[in-house]
């Protein structure tokens, strides 16, 4: 079982890449039980494990796609974490916090004796460096595309046209092991947020060396593509683009060492293409498993681990292209969806239907939100009512990717333009490639129409999924609703979470009544193991990091 394996990470791994890289990672809280590596008759060798697509980026502040923030979140570590196998927050290097009674300052205690993997010490101006670098980064990079997550959680920067509007305050070392964060509102989900892997702390040292934050494009800086440096169980050693990225086990981290002596994250975009190169022993794991290979894996004596459906597929709405802006048409395209349909020829199965934007599980769902059934009828005479019988209408999809919430953007995509060609809705199809096309046309243009995307809650908070998508006008949506805006504003300051729950009820069916684009789905998303894997704990918001996986010989 190993030779091949074997072969493989000797160099045959880029006969191995058909497309791009990586998946969802995220960090895990419970790292400082151990001494580490040794002891262990499996430990040792290298953990293959391939994705769907490659990183974006290597600083994890400037992507937010699942695919790069697995890679990050085996090189950096937050201030928080989450506890193994849930969503919820846990202390990570910060060991313990508190917040003040109006709930704009928060004191972290902070790990002491961590060094990122550059030798710099992590301490409190370490945190604060990083702190001020987010509020302070340049306009050139206040967009969408490149600082989706702090533009979204922290709603502004010091300079810009957002400014007044930002979240972040200031920070303040006292001592080496005590940081002081204060915000000028205040934000419930502050704690939970900082879990994000773009808000990992990364050396100052090697930032100032390596990166340009104003440069053309901060993604390929040197420090975006070859000096990634953070206080993580894994140290950068290689990407080789369109092929791999390669880590190694860091000797010196101040939790429980990694078993393996090394990582390496291939890309595989055919899902198909990943379970093959699974049985035929050329990787050790790959995540988003088809529904077709689930069977067939399990008969061959892999092994499958589900995720928690902890995400969202909707079909978004961009109401700066007419006919979108029109309620009419929005809600005629929700009516001639058939989800039943298209959960069962595309999604795994126990994919559950959506009814609003967020799972059942976080707070804030409400169960009398306005539905819409399927109804060919009602569809054909909304879109008569609305003169948009027979219009055209741009439908973006992306192509050379799976995702959890998107596991066969494709066949989903054929599907809905199937029903809604049903009801006299002319489509005109555009596919892009996932990295770097798509992303950047939906949420860093207006250029686009109706469009698959989604989202894997990162915390269990209203605000990460409905503040994320509609707390502010963006060019994914393309509208300005002020009482959605405000509500959502007013909600993410309530200090308690009993007190959240009746507004963010009362958001999701105002979002629902509004209808600014069609939840479509909660996908399980399932990984696939070699017999010999073992130490992979799923976790619903992909906080999965590798310091405990051993691989057999056997």
């Amino acid at each position: 079982m190993r030779t091949k394996r074997n072969r493989l990470r000797a160099g045959a791994l880029a006969g191995l890449v058909a497309g791009s890289l990586v998946l969802a990672g995220c960090a895990e809280s419970d790292r400082d039980n151990g001494d580490g590596g040794g002891g262990d008759s499996e430990a040792g060798g290298t953990f293959v494990f391939a994705g769907s697509a490659e990183p974006v980026a290597l600083d994890p502040f400037f992507v937010s796609d699942g695919e790069s923030f697995r890679v990050a979140r085996q090189i950096f570590e937050g201030l928080v974490g989450t506890v193994p196998g849930t969503a919820d927050p846990a202390p990570l290097l910060a060991k313990s916090w508190e917040v003040s009674d109006d709930g704009l300052s928060y004191t972290f205690d902070l790990e002491t004796g961590v060094k990122f993997h550059d030798g710099t010490d992590f301490n409190a101006e370490a945190v604060c460096a990083n702190f001020d670098r987010w509020y302070n980064m340049p306009e050139t990079a206040q967009t969408e595309d490149l600082t989706y997550y702090y533009g979204a959680l922290f709603r502004g920067f010091a300079t810009g046209e957002n400014s007044k509007a930002a979240v972040y305050d200031s920070c303040t070392a006292d001592g080496d092991a005590t940081a002081t964060i204060v915000l000028k509102k205040p934000f419930a989900g502050f704690i939970a947020a900082l879990s994000l892997p773009a808000f990992s702390m990364q050396s100052p040292s090697a930032l100032e060396e390596f990166q340009d934050d104003a440069a053309e494009n901060p993604r390929n800086t040197e420090y975006s593509t070859a000096h990634p440096t953070g206080t993580g169980p894994f140290v950068f050693e290689a990407w080789n683009r369109e092929e791999n990225v390669t880590l190694a086990r860091n000797d010196d981290y101040w939790g429980e060492k990694a078993k393996i002596d090394k990582a390496v994250v291939v890309a595989i975009d055919d899902p198909k293409a990943r379970a093959d190169a699974l049985t035929n022993e050329e990787i050790d794991g790959f995540d988003l498993v088809g529904p077709a290979d689930l069977g067939p894996l399990e008969d061959a004596g892999m092994q499958i681990e589900n995720r928690p459906a902890f995400n969202v597929l909707y079909l978004g709405m961009n109401q700066k292209q007419k006919p979108l802006d029109d309620l009419r048409v929005r809600q005629a395209i929700a009516h001639a969806i058939n989800l039943e349909e298209v959960i069962s020829t595309s999604m795994p199965e126990g994919t559950e239907a959506a009814t609003q934007f967020i799972p059942e599980v976080v707070n804030g769902y409400a169960s009398d939100v306005t539905t819409y059934d399927y109804d060919p009828a009602k569809a054909k005479s909304l879109l008569e009512d609305a003169g948009a019988a027979g219009a055209t209408i741009e439908f973006n999809y992306p192509t050379g990717v799976s995702r959890p919430y998107m596991p066969d953007p494709e066949g989903t995509f054929n599907i809905i333009r199937t029903q809604l060609q049903a009801v006299g809705l002319k489509i005109t199809p555009t596919a892009d490639q996932w990295d770097p096309d798509y992303l950047e046309k939906i949420q860093g243009t207006d250029k686009h129409g109706i469009h698959l995307l989604g989202w894997t809650g990162d915390y269990n908070d209203t605000d990460n999924f409905l503040g994320v998508f509609f707390g502010q006008e963006s060019n994914e949506w393309g509208f300005k609703n002020a009482e959605i805006f405000q509500g959502l504003d007013e909600a993410r300051g309530i200090p308690t979470v009993e007190e959240q729950t009746p507004l963010y009820e009362e958001i999701n069916r105002q979002v629902m009544e509004y209808l600014p684009g069609v939840p479509i789905a909660h996908p399980v998303p399932s990984l696939g193991f070699a017999p010999g894997v073992e130490g992979y704990e799923p976790s619903p918001v992909q906080d999965e990091v590798w310091n405990l996986i051993t691989v057999s010989n056997e």
